[in-house]
Parts: structure tokens; C-alpha cells; sequence
């Protein structure tokens, strides 16, 4: 090969090396960076670093919360509330990737943020992190044409404006982050529910997943689907945090009541007496008295308010959709056995026809009590007996 040309073609294959690596290393420099032209954004912190959070609505009373070493918070002011999870959750989640709209001023003057609702703030929230470093956003006036709000990051010259949603995502207080359910357990844990009411005591046990049976009156099936609904509704209820003690306390002294409920876990007694005045319903729990928001309540007086036959399982088969292998008949002096093997039904050693005997379990399964009757049972008209699950 021609020397000249060797020496030409390695020169250009090392100018094409040199011009690829560049431009990997323009690329890397870019990765992570905010694309040309985007807005900056106004602050972006990590969840797991927010050690405190202080909110203040104008002139109003701040609200304290902090992180205990479980990672859970808690309202320590106005005074020591438990927290909504997932209340907090939202409020800083808002400060993890707060995008702006555009810079209005890089250098705004100070003696011009009252122009923009920034002095006072409409909301100042400050995140400490771990170490005690402090972040404070400031949110202002919403801008002239509605559709954004002025933001400004305490230490940060800048004027930005930032969507609506970020006001209302911070604009909160102890009441908007308190934990509002007046129980706390779960629901899946619960192995024995019991109900003082006007219309008799009851109580239910927990024999299997979704299986429950009658302790009092008397032992029974209990409708399993019915009974974990009731301990759901329980679970959801939540106080309405705008009425305080005292008149929750006037309140509930003067309702009629509706039932006392005790959810027994592993955790303990959770008990939960229920009043009501008018359609409006009250809670008495360990923690105290509270009016009840009506929608986390629900269909809760009707449900805890059920006759007991009610919530009796109705199923007369409890074979449910597992199917059998054996059902014997027996009318009057007629009798028959009918055996499954495989997907075959045989009767005196002959097949079945297959459908027929479908059609059957069918029935069976589907056969359930319009109402339960104390007497009045003599002799057997018809005799089924069905063998399933061994």
C-alpha cells in the first residue's frame, strides 16, 4: 500500500476518533441539565433529607411537623397531633421538582415584593434537612391573568411565576394535615368484631380468609363479605376537623345512639361508639369525641343498624365454586349417588350425563335462605348431601 495514503488514512481515523470523543463528552456534560430554553426550576430536594416542614398562611399561626428516627411525622404546633401520611406526602412531594414558568425579574428588589404578594408571603413553607440546612418558598399573589401564582426561593434573587397547583399543594395548615381517621388498625387483622345496638348484641368470630361466624345470639354462619365491610366502614371514618371538642363533645351528649363497635387485632381492642342527631353523626374513641365527616361515613348507621338475620350467611351450600365429587339424593323412597372421576359423572356404575349434573351443582350452589325459621321443620321432604374439598 501506497505510504502516503496509509499516513492520510490514519490522520482521518484520528480525527474522526477525536471528533466522537468530544462529542460524547459534550453529550455527558448536557445529561441531567434542563433541555435549551426550559425554565429553571425553583428548588428540587430529596423526600428522604426533609427532617421538618413549618407552614405559615399569611399571618396566621404556623403549623410544625417533624420526623421522628421511624420516618414518621407528627404535628408538634400549634399542638402534638398525629400526621396524615399521605397529606404530608403531597406537601413534599411538592418540593422535590418544582418547575417554574418563567423568571420574571433575575434580581427582583426587595422593597418590590409586597407588589407580588410576597411580603408577607400568601404561604411560607421551610423544609429543614438533615444537617439543619433550611429551604423557604415563598408564594404570592396569583399573577394578572389567574393562571399562576408568584414564587420566590429565600437566598434566590430571582421572581418566578409556577402554577396554581403549587399554592395549593402548600397552602396547607394543622387542621388540612392532621390524621383525620379516629381508628387505626387493619383491616385484614381484625379477628373478632362485637355490636351493642338497640336491636341486640351481637358478636362475630373469624374462622378463616373471609369466613366469620355468629358467637352471639347464637353460633352461626356469618356473612363474611358483609361483616369485613363493616370493619372497612369503621376503619374509614373520619372526624370533621373544622368542629372542635367541645362542640363535637355538646353534640354527641345529645345524639340518640346508633352502636357501640369493638375490633379486637393483635394490636388490641379498637371501640368505637356511635351516636346520631338528625343526619349528622357522632364518635365517641379513646382519643376523644368527634363529629364525623359525612362523607367517610357513608352508609355506616345503615350497616351497624342491620337485623341480625341480615347478616347471617344465606348460602345453604357452603361449597361455593369448588366443585364436588360425590352429591346424594335422596326423595322419599328414591334415592340416587352421583360420583365425579375426572371430568366423567357416573350413577350405578353407568355415566352421567355431564351437563345435567352441572346444571344441578349449579342449583346447589346457588340455593340460599329467603329467611330462617325457629320451627316448623318436620320431616324431610328431599335429602341432599354434597361432598367437596375431601
Amino acid at each position: 500500500m501506497n505510504p502516503t495514503r496509509l499516513a492520510i488514512a490514519a490522520g482521518v481515523l484520528a480525527l474522526l476518533g477525536g471528533a466522537v470523543w468530544w462529542s460524547n463528552k459534550e453529550e455527558a456534560k448536557k445529561e441531567g441539565q434542563p433541555a435549551p430554553g426550559a425554565s429553571p426550576e425553583i428548588i428540587a430536594l430529596k423526600e428522604i433529607d426533609i427532617k421538618e416542614i413549618e407552614i405559615k398562611k399569611g399571618t396566621d399561626v404556623s403549623t410544625t411537623l417533624k420526623k421522628d428516627e421511624a420516618g414518621k411525622w407528627r404535628i408538634t404546633a400549634p399542638e402534638a397531633l398525629a400526621a396524615d401520611f399521605g397529606a404530608v406526602a403531597n406537601l413534599t412531594s411538592a418540593v422535590t421538582k418544582m418547575a417554574s414558568e418563567r423568571v420574571v425579574d433575575d434580581n427582583v428588589p426587595a422593597g418590590e415584593l409586597g407588589n407580588y404578594g410576597l411580603s408577607p408571603a400568601v404561604v411560607t413553607a421551610t423544609f429543614t434537612l438533615a444537617g439543619g440546612t433550611k429551604k423557604t418558598v415563598l408564594v404570592g399573589a396569583d399573577n394578572p391573568t389567574g393562571n399562576a401564582v408568584y414564587v420566590k426561593l429565600e437566598g434566590d434573587n430571582r421572581l418566578f411565576t409556577a402554577t396554581s397547583s403549587v399554592k395549593s399543594s402548600l397552602s396547607k395548615d394543622w387542621k388540612d394535615l392532621r390524621e383525620k381517621h379516629i381508628v387505626q388498625f387493619e383491616t385484614d387483622k381484625v379477628s373478632r368484631l362485637e355490636m351493642d345496638r338497640a336491636k341486640g348484641a351481637v358478636e362475630f368470630s373469624k374462622i378463616a380468609d373471609s369466613e366469620w361466624q355468629f358467637l352471639k345470639p347464637k353460633l352461626a354462619r356469618a356473612d363474611g363479605f358483609q361483616i369485613e365491610d363493616l370493619a372497612r366502614k369503621v376503619h374509614e371514618i373520619q372526624m370533621d376537623p373544622n368542629v372542635d371538642a367541645k362542640a363535637a363533645a355538646a353534640g354527641f351528649g345529645g345524639a340518640a345512639p346508633v352502636a357501640t363497635v369493638k375490633l379486637t387485632t393483635p394490636a388490641g381492642v379498637e371501640s368505637v361508639e356511635v351516636r346520631k342527631q338528625k343526619d349528622e353523626l357522632y364518635a365517641k374513641v379513646k382519643s376523644g369525641t368527634y363529629k364525623l365527616n359525612k362523607d367517610s361515613v357513608l352508609g355506616l348507621d345503615e350497616a351497624l343498624s342491620k337485623a341480625t338475620d341480615d347478616l347471617r350467611n344465606k348460602k345453604v351450600f357452603d361449597f361455593g365454586f369448588s366443585d364436588p365429587t360425590k352429591i346424594d339424593v335422596k326423595d322419599g323412597a328414591k334415592s340416587a349417588s352421583y360420583q365425579k372421576s375426572g371430568d366423567k359423572w357416573t350413577s350405578g356404575g353407568k355415566n352421567f350425563d355431564t351437563v345435567s349434573i352441572q346444571s344441578l351443582v349449579d342449583k346447589l350452589r346457588d340455593l340460599s335462605a329467603t329467611k330462617f325459621a325457629e320451627s316448623g321443620f318436620t320431616s324431610p321432604a328431599l335429602e341432599v348431601t354434597v361432598v367437596s374439598n375431601a
